[in-house]
């Protein structure tokens, strides 16, 4: 027990003659003669400190080992062996040191340095220990230094149970925090403070939310940095009432004040979206750092409120606070949110003046603000200038060019990021297969399946959702299905990818049976699953259908949704049933264009040109602005009633919607022209077109052959198949009807015959009505009814109809009778069979 006196005496006196400048002479009047040095103190110092050890202790922690000469450590290691105490003593100042100044890498070389030389660890070791382990997530070395604090019975210390609690939590391991909190005799509001943030680290905020019930239960105090933790809890859940609850307890608690205490309320009241209450607590504070006016800009751009982040940010300005990258990455995300373009390149400037442009999750909000302002210029320039390059910049620059419509940029950019060495993550693969789905890329989609699976991503229910979009979109349901066969489990949007891309594939009876699959299964549908529903309704014009879905809407409280709205009056227009789709039409609060030109089209298809132009006019004094659709719907609309003039004026509203290099728009334009008698500006808006498809090939065709241009519409043919335009039957169609306009009897022959052997284009009923209609038009009777006879499907009425009128033309009496009971026979209520029966007699003696 004397050496021990003597030692941290020692320690003592040393602390003291160093402020006197006697250290040395100190150290070599103990190192002379110990006992005689102590017996001329120790009456004095019993005297004078009865708590000796634990003050020596506690100065031992703190005392600057950088202060002891070499030489005394020299001394130290042929000490006796009561000194030794003197030796661990020094080993956990320095720990201590080494730990409070960050250096965590050199405090555990200095505690592995220590077993090798033989020093038992004590409680005073192992806390700065697991702080050590805690903060590099050592957490196999933080076992091992459990296991030495077993050996050291200190296990059931409340400082390092603590501590131990403390590292399995920030290491991730809360099985192992739990088993060490639920054995430690007493638990100060330390650990329980230490495991609320580790269920709150892990996700897990209704588990910190109970633990901190039940230690008010236990009656332990919480401390600040136990609020911290609960509030951050309650922001995570989204739990408003347990956040102000919380918030009444720290006004009795008198932490209100407190700066830490005071942003973790705001930050929590700005997740749970209470602004009124963020800014109570934000206008009471005393004291306002960055982090205080940063938490409320993130507040209100997670609310929606971009302007207002913006006048925020720029009132934290003239109060003279300095934004941090935080503040910067909230201010961008602001000028995203409301597409402020300018605003952002002058954040920009001031992110540059205050040296932040280097940081990387910087320069990726950057590169985001500008990709949602529409400017990939300005998203380039920045994502070039970047010194490093993480997924996150990459997968922005990727998720632009799909937002941008450049489906194939985004595919090449994602080959470049591979090359560079960037691995993937779960986003990245889902803007690569938004990428595939827009450009109909399957064998690449199929490739980036394969590295979905190589990275483990395979499962997460977001990539695999894309992979149905994907495939769906691409056509091939047999993939999406299989994808969708292998998900553990199925949400909302698994579902409704399965019924979009079944929609797409003309699949429509499956798509309605699917839905009713996961109505069975529980899934509740949302707003785009009801828009798929509604699409395949309106395909198999299955009214009732769409009139109990119409109910499940309501039921569901969709009926207000303008995009629910809008495709029940699709469906209910194609389905031939006006009056619902004004019905639903006039309860709709908001008519979009989508809403509008859904009933243009169906009064189109319902045979009433007139009043889809006079809706038209409706729409655009309402201020809508017609789409491209919209377009084709009333130009179809002039086409029926021959309004030439008035499809000239649609044209004019064409040009001024940059809509006039859309091919449908362009087709129908054409369309119009030639069928009100203008092929002159069919031809000018033809020739205007830069690039054609095959939509704006056929239908300039189909004016030629119209107008009975036969010899021009060959020539017209020629141009597409050098062009390399890929044909489609529609396209023969056209061909076999100029050729019958235009008496090109050999011609529109040798045509159908290279259908199949050259274009690979099957015949069908519509392309043997031509042949029919060419040939009689041309005389050659029986070569027609031949014709029809050696047809590979059941020739139907309208067919022998065309020969009938052919008969009539020619005066073919005995055959025309002959077809007439034909017609009679496939179409008995149609009497139209016998009308050209006169006219037949009449042709046939004018001609004798």
């Amino acid at each position: 027990m004397k050496e021990v006196h003597v030692t941290l005496y020692v320690l003592h006196e040393f602390c003291t003659a160093v402020h006197a400048g006697q250290k040395e002479k100190l150290w070599r009047e103990f190192f002379s003669d110990p006992s005689q040095w102590w017996d001329n103190r120790s009456e004095k110092v019993n005297a004078k400190y009865p708590d000796f050890k634990h003050k020596m202790t506690q100065k031992a922690l703190w005392l600057d080992d950088r202060q002891t000469p070499p030489w005394v450590e020299a001394e130290l290691a042929v000490m006796a062996p009561g000194t030794i105490q003197l030796t661990i003593f020094s080993w956990n100042r320095r720990l201590a040191r080494y730990v409070k100044l960050g250096q965590y890498e050199k405090a555990m070389e200095l505690f592995h340095q220590m077993q090798q030389e033989g020093i038992s660890p004590n409680k005073f070791t192992f806390v700065p220990v697991l702080n050590t382990c805690a903060k590099l997530q050592l957490l196999e070395e933080g076992r091992l230094v459990h296991q030495q604090i077993i050996q050291s019975r200190c296990e059931f210390d409340v400082f390092v149970g603590s501590s131990l609690v403390d590292m399995y939590t920030k290491c991730g391991s809360m099985e192992e925090a739990q088993r060490v909190f639920h054995s430690m005799p007493s638990r100060d509001v330390v650990s329980w403070t230490a495991m609320i943030l580790g269920h709150v680290k892990c996700g897990e905020g209704q588990k910190a939310l109970e633990l901190f019930q039940q230690m008010q239960q236990e009656g332990v105090e919480p401390n600040s940095v136990t609020f911290l933790g609960v509030l951050n809890a309650c922001a995570t859940v989204v739990a408003l009432d347990e956040g102000r609850h919380v918030h009444e307890l720290i006004i009795r608690s008198n932490l209100e004040s407190d700066l830490f205490v005071a942003n973790s309320l705001i930050n929590m009241y700005t997740k749970c979206e209470s602004m009124d209450d963020a800014w109570r607590v934000f206008k009471k504070m005393q004291t306002r750092d960055v982090i205080s006016w940063t938490a409320m800009i993130l507040g209100h751009v997670k609310c929606g409120e971009g302007k207002k982040a913006l006048e925020v940010f720029q009132q934290m300005q003239q109060e003279g606070v300095d934004p941090d990258p935080i503040t910067f990455v909230g201010v961008l995300n602001a000028c995203a949110s409301i597409a402020a373009l300018e605003e952002g390149r002058g954040i920009e400037e001031l992110i540059i003046q205050c040296g932040c442009e280097s940081r990387v999750f910087v320069s990726c909000s950057l590169v985001d603000l500008y990709i949602k302002c529409g400017s990939m210029e300005d998203a380039w320039r920045v994502f070039n200038k970047m010194p490093i390059r993480n997924v996150v910049s990459w997968t922005a620059m990727i998720l632009g060019h799909v937002k941008c419509g450049q489906g194939q940029e985004a595919l090449k950019l994602f080959q470049q990021m591979q090359q560079e060495g960037v691995e993937p993550n779960a986003v990245t693969f889902v803007g690569v297969l938004n990428a595939c789905a827009s450009v109909v890329a399957l064998e690449e989609g199929r490739c980036v399946e394969r590295q979905i699976i190589q990275s483990g991503c395979e499962s997460n229910v977001f990539v695999c959702n894309s992979l149905i979009d994907m495939y769906g979109k691409c056509g091939s349901m047999g993939d999406a299905w299989r994808v969708f066969k292998k998900m553990p489990t199925h949400n909302v949007v698994s579902w409704t990818a399965m019924i979009l891309g079944l929609v797409k594939c003309g699949e429509w009876q499956e798509a309605l049976e699917l839905f009713r699959q996961m109505q069975q299964q529980g899934v509740e549908p949302d707003p785009i699953t009801f828009v798929g529903v509604l699409s395949a309704c309106a395909s198999v014009r299955k009214l009732q259908e769409g009139r109990h879905i119409e109910e499940q809407i309501v039921k569901y409280g969709h009926d207000s949704s303008v995009v629910v709205g809008s495709s029940l009056v699709d469906m209910y227009t194609r389905c031939g049933s006006m009056v619902d789709a004004w019905r639903v039409f006039h309860k709709m609060s908001t008519h979009d264009v989508v809403s509008w030109t859904a009933m243009i089209l169906g009064h189109v298809k319902c045979d009433q040109p007139q009043k889809a132009l006079e809706l038209f006019e409706q729409m655009q004094q309402e201020g809508v602005k017609p789409n491209p659709v919209t377009f084709v719907g009333v130009l179809n609309a002039c086409t029926s009633v021959v309004a030439l003039e008035e499809g000239r004026r649609v044209h004019e509203q064409v040009i001024q919607s940059s809509c006039e290099s859309n091919v449908f728009v362009v087709s129908s334009l054409i369309d119009m022209y030639a069928k009100c008698g203008s092929m002159e500006d069919a031809w000018r808006v033809f020739n205007k077109v830069h690039s054609h498809n095959l939509v704006s090939w056929t239908a300039m065709l189909r004016g030629l052959a119209m107008h009975g241009h036969g010899k021009e519409a060959l020539v017209h043919f020629e141009r597409m198949c050098q062009e390399g335009v890929d044909l489609d039957d529609i396209t023969f169609v056209c061909l076999l009807s100029a050729c019958s306009h235009a008496g090109l009897v050999d011609e529109g022959l040798c045509f159908f015959d290279s259908m199949g052997l050259v274009y690979n284009v099957s015949a069908t009923l519509e392309h043997y009505a031509c042949m029919v209609d060419l040939l009689g038009r041309a005389g050659h009777l029986r070569e027609a009814e031949d014709f029809i006879n050696i047809m590979c499907c059941e020739p139907s009425a309208s067919v022998w109809k065309t020969l009938l009128n052919a008969c009539r033309i020619h005066g073919y009496v005995e055959m025309g009778e002959r077809i007439a009971k034909q017609v009679l026979k496939l179409d008995p209520p149609n009497a139209a069979g016998y009308v050209p029966l006169p006219n037949i007699h009449a042709a046939a003696t004018n001609g004798n």
